[in-house]
């Protein structure tokens, strides 16, 4: 009986490890493909269904498509930057995670520091403004008007 429960064991983790390895892929790295070069690749390359993940951490089944495809433009002889470029004529510079500056990416590479600066001249205004304003807000001659009217006027001493 301790055998039977030792295959069973055995069988059901088995079946287990080979479920998790479904979604790798296996390619052979014999040819002309490096697999330093290939991971490298991939992990500059966006996931374009996961957006914050490269093609290397992705299991989206187009980061499967787009993995196979590298690696069979790898094979055929392509450099990286040719490779980079094939998918990026095919997807746009969405593929990227480090996107080229040009003027159709121009507001992603310097709003954020557009804003810091808008954010920046807009606190100091404010300081600014703050500081040449009155203690209590108001001129000297809406004070003197505002205690007649509240009665509280300080007798003049001469």
């Amino acid at each position: 009986m301790k055998h039977f429960r030792f295959l069973v064991l055995a069988i059901l983790l088995a079946g287990y490890a080979s479920a998790m390895a479904v979604g790798l892929e296996v390619f052979d790295f014999s040819g002309n493909v490096d697999e330093h070069r290939y991971k490298h690749l991939i992990a500059e390359l966006r996931c374009l269904v996961c957006q914050n993940q490269s093609l290397a951490d992705s299991d989206a089944g187009l980061a499967h498509d787009l993995r196979r495809e590298v690696w069979e433009l790898m094979d055929q002889g392509k450099s990286d930057a040719q490779v980079t470029e094939y998918l990026v004529a095919r997807y746009g510079d969405f593929v990227l995670y480090n996107p080229p500056v040009k003027p159709s990416t121009y507001i992603l590479w310097y709003g954020p520091f557009a804003l810091l600066a808008i954010g920046l001249l807009v606190l100091i205004h404010t300081l600014r403004r703050r500081s040449r304003q009155t203690e209590s807000g108001f001129s000297a001659e809406e004070q003197e008007r505002l205690q007649k009217i509240l009665g509280t006027e300080k007798p003049d001493r001469d």
